[in-house]
């Protein structure tokens, strides 16, 4: 069984959508951000770098105690060699595979994040910041873009962690959409990603999203500052 700590952020949504397609056995313990439990030492034992999402097997391959990861990226990749399934077995496809997911780990995940924060959270307007994420993102959209013409998924034909980690991040943020006019592949491939059963089920759990716009308090905590004593 796999206990996943979650929180409804685009890192966090990437795990889920691998636990259902695998048809893996797991449980949800939500760590609310906005609230500062990433900083409980339960928490801090298992993710030392105080973000969600992580997650302890307590089935683990070698029949051992249970694994402890954190880290969206080498979770999806721990979960992939575990069942053998979305991460192709051949080197050249393993390879491709695993670019594409560190490619979204450095570039697409942090760049679309520093974009979020300069037009949706920021205390006041940067224009020199904001122009500069937006192109950034506009240029990861475009190497996607490109990629992803005449292949179904970003390997090709079979749908791969590099897909799990990249979809959660295309438009994360409702009050600052992005315009994703020019990328016809990457809103096909995202259509197609969102009409998958599993991707249904796991998206369901964002349900427990908030909904009230964050207070100053939540800022503090969620933007470096750590959790107020």
């Amino acid at each position: 069984m796999i206990e996943l700590f979650y929180w409804p952020t685009p890192n966090g949504r990437k795990i889920p959508l691998f636990l259902e397609e695998a048809g893996l056995n797991y449980k949800i313990t939500h760590v609310d951000i906005g609230k500062g439990e990433q900083f409980k030492p339960e928490f801090l034992a298992i993710a030392p770098n105080n973000r969600i999402p992580a997650i302890i097997d307590h089935t683990p391959a070698d029949g051992g105690a249970p694994i402890g990861v954190f880290e969206s990226g080498a979770i999806l990749q721990y979960l992939a060699e575990k069942t053998g399934k979305f991460l192709p077995g051949d080197v050249r496809g393993r390879t491709q595979c695993m670019q594409w997911l560190f490619w979204q780990m450095a570039g697409l995940g942090p760049m679309t994040g520093q974009y979020g924060h300069f037009h949706v959270y920021a205390p006041e307007p940067i224009a020199y910041a904001k122009d500069r994420y937006a192109r950034e993102v506009g240029r990861l959209l475009g190497v996607l873009d490109h990629r992803l013409a005449g292949r179904e998924y970003i390997c090709g034909k079979e749908y791969t962690i590099a897909d799990m980690a990249c979809w959660p991040w295309i438009d994360a943020y409702d009050k600052a959409p992005f315009d994703l006019a020019p990328y016809a592949e990457v809103r096909r491939w995202r259509a197609a990603i969102a009409a998958r059963p599993a991707t249904v089920r796991a998206e369901a759990h964002r349900q427990m999203r908030p909904t009230a716009p964050m207070s100053e308090e939540e800022k503090r905590i969620l933007f470096g500052q750590g959790k107020k004593d």
